[in-house]
């Protein structure tokens, strides 16, 4: 049986692991692509249809994928309270959230909200999982929020004028990073892919039963080949590689850094929006860039 050591990742003064620095790479393009690709599925597929297909579709390829490794997908009574309560904060809250506060904020804005996830996960790591707050990992914290704030600053009267979609996107910034901690905390007895693969499953049957009771019944024939992509493409890399690749980072990595690490993500979303969806960009989106990079160095790279 495949065990997921989560309490064995690298301490803060350790070189962190090059394999899972790859996949960081890997996780900030694909799912900083995945903002404007979330928006333009959602002009043409209601909220919690476009999340049901996105997240059964992982889940059960994560899990199939898990089968044909020959990894155990047995949920034992240990892992069975943790795992539902991640599946909750990390699936069902963070993909509710975030669907519905695309409708109401542009894809980038939403993004660098949802995004201060790391501020969150930071102080709850502290506090819960007892790991040291280091001068390194404070300063790439400033440094990184500071670029996000550069980005937010110019959209403050925007946020005042759409404080609803505001505050889902924060709501998801916040259940994702109580969901880090869940599962950095729990000694998994289940393997990353099979893990990943049931929290999507799992996490994913309360947004059903809202597609159920609330969306009107899908009609795809009318769809646009741009939201077909757009959805084909947030269903499959995303939601598949990217979702399997953040659960094995926070096996490798202290839950912070880890969190951290993330502080890409909302520039490449902001960029990506741009180029794709027109929303425009400037020398702060430049100034955050060099920022969040700089906080990412500070953190990422070897002593």
């Amino acid at each position: 049986m495949s065990n997921t050591r989560v309490t064995s990742a690298p301490s803060g003064a350790a070189p962190l692991p090059a394999s899972g620095l790859v996949l960081l790479v890997l996780l900030t393009l694909f799912w900083g692509v995945n903002w404007p690709a979330m928006k333009l599925a959602l002009t043409g597929i209601a909220p919690f249809t476009f999340r049901t297909i996105c997240l059964f579709i992982g889940g059960l390829s994560l899990l199939a994928f898990a089968l044909a490794k020959r990894e155990s997908v047995r949920i034992t009574a240990a892992d069975l309270k943790p795992l539902l309560l991640a599946s909750l904060l990390n699936v069902t809250g963070w993909h509710i959230f975030s669907a519905y506060g695309l409708l109401l904020v542009p894809a980038g804005r939403g993004a660098i909200i949802a995004f201060t996830m790391p501020i969150w996960a930071s102080i709850l790591a502290s506090l819960v999982l007892k790991e040291a707050f280091t001068g390194r990992k404070l300063i790439g914290l400033i440094l990184g929020v500071s670029g996000l704030a550069v980005l937010i600053g110019p959209e403050l009267a925007g946020l005042g004028a759409a404080p609803i979609g505001s505050l889902l996107m924060l709501g998801a910034a916040v259940t994702w990073a109580m969901g880090t901690i869940v599962t950095k905390r729990q000694p998994w007895r289940l393997g990353t892919a099979a893990l990943t693969g049931w929290q999507l499953t799992l996490g994913g049957i309360p947004v059903l039963i809202g597609a159920l009771l609330i969306d009107p019944a899908p009609d795809f024939t009318g769809l646009s080949g741009t939201v077909l992509w757009a959805a084909i493409y947030a269903a499959l890399i995303p939601m598949i590689f990217c979702h399997w690749a953040w659960f094995r980072i926070v096996e490798l990595f202290p839950a912070s850094i880890a969190a951290i690490g993330t502080l890409a993500i909302p520039v490449v979303g902001v960029l990506s929006s741009a180029l794709v969806l027109g929303e425009p960009i400037g020398l702060a989106e430049i100034a955050a860039l060099v920022l969040v990079l700089a906080g990412l160095s500070v953190v990422m790279l070897r002593r």
